[in-house]
């Protein structure tokens, strides 16, 4: 059973840049964690998700300044929702313990739960609540935000993108109250979405220009007369549109996975090294513009792409095993922007770059000290240069 303490709004935001990265590991040949931060810091990469709470993990992101979304699996989300004690426990063990040494901003509760699996959906919430609870009783609401990411799954007819609505089988079941709940947090809608898929479902009718980002006529909304260049856009504006159809017509909506494979099956032949890269480069270019959607022109972009890197552990078609930016050697894939990182051979290893960590009294929990802590990040890493990417 769970109990909801009715909260005050928050203004937690677990996402303060416009660009972030899946850490995934579901393979045998990844960096350790340590030299993975590493590689974040060399790429400029602040913003991190993973599907777990690895406690290696954790402790490696630790007075580095990078800030970490951590993950509840969906196989713990009916203990959490039927038990607020064990919720308690969970966030004492795996989030209070390292924080704030380790930045932690956000809690993933479970990953693509509705429309997927009934029992899950009907867990999801509860979770989600519990788990709040927790955040709030330890007095980490107003720095750790509760989210949940969708698959694109949940909708219904998303073309033209302003006819978009919520799949009835959980529109009001599962994702009116789940929506209230995040409302009332002041949680956005996560969404994981793939130009890539949607492409391959209907090669016919999309233009693969238009799914990475590349020149081409584009499509009008023929009911808002909006036009739209690339799909992803698209997408993102069938999720506000859905959303307002269901009552939530201020809520932003973040990308928590999006990308591109570089390999697949026979039937898979748009999973090219070069369309990852083209799509992978352009998104990077996309979110440097810092603007938003046609339908939503002021709330600016944010993506997490997937992913670290390749996780051949994966089951599913070859392309869900190369989704990856890094090779276990720690070189890059393709030159998708990076700063200082190409892909051709680098003249410093990223695992030889020896970057300064965080004090722990930087780190504690005052505004001017987390203020100070962000600037020593920017300049250390000088994160704020885009100028390479908007040139090009």
């Amino acid at each position: 059973m769970f109990l909801l303490l009715l909260p005050a709004p928050l203004t937690v935001n677990a996402f303060t840049g416009t660009y972030g990265i899946n850490y995934g590991r579901i393979a045998d040949n990844i960096p350790t964690p340590d030299k993975v931060v590493q590689l974040l810091r060399a790429a400029k990469i602040r913003n991190v998700r993973i599907f777990d709470f690895d406690h290696s993990v954790l402790q490696a992101f630790s007075g580095t300044g990078l800030e970490l979304v951590v993950g509840l699996p969906n196989g713990y989300l009916k203990d959490m929702s039927d038990n607020a004690d064990h919720a308690l426990s969970w966030v004492k063990d795996n989030i209070q313990q390292f924080y704030p040494q380790t930045r932690i901003v956000g809690i993933a509760i479970g990953n693509e739960v509705l429309g997927n699996d009934q029992d899950l959906s009907e867990s999801l919430l509860g979770a989600a609540k519990n788990i709040y609870n927790a955040t709030k009783s330890l007095h980490l609401d107003h720095k750790i935000q509760i989210t949940t990411s969708h698959s694109f799954g949940v909708f219904d007819n998303s073309y033209p993108p302003s006819n978009c609505t919520f799949r009835d089988n959980v529109k009001q079941q599962f994702m009116v109250p789940l929506l209230a709940f995040f409302q009332q947090i002041g949680s956005p809608f996560c969404l994981n979405a793939y130009p890539f898929l949607t492409y391959m479902s209907d090669p016919k009718h999309i233009d693969v220009k238009y799914a990475l980002f590349q020149k081409n006529p584009g499509i009008v909304d023929s009911q808002t007369k909006l036009h739209y260049d690339n799909l992803l856009d698209a997408q993102i504006d069938a999720a506000y549109a859905a959303l307002e159809d269901a009552g939530f017509k201020k809520m932003e909506v973040i990308i928590t996975e999006t990308g591109w494979a570089s390999h697949g099956d026979p039937s898979e032949a748009v999973a090219t090294p070069e369309n990852a890269k083209t799509y992978n480069y352009n998104l990077r270019k996309r979110l440097a513009l810092r603007k938003g959607t046609p339908m939503r022109p002021k709330i600016m972009l944010k993506a997490y792409v997937f992913a670290m890197f390749n996780e051949d552990d994966k089951p599913g078609p070859a392309s869900e095993r190369n989704f990856g930016l890094w090779k276990p050697d720690g070189s890059i894939s393709y030159d998708v922007g990076f700063p200082a990182l190409k892909s051709s051979a680098v003249s410093t290893s990223p695992f030889s770059i020896k970057f300064p960590s965080l004090s722990p009294n930087v780190m504690q929990d005052s505004p001017c000290a987390r203020m100070f802590g962000w600037v020593l990040f920017l300049f250390e890493m000088n994160v704020l240069d885009l100028s390479p990417i908007l040139r090009n």
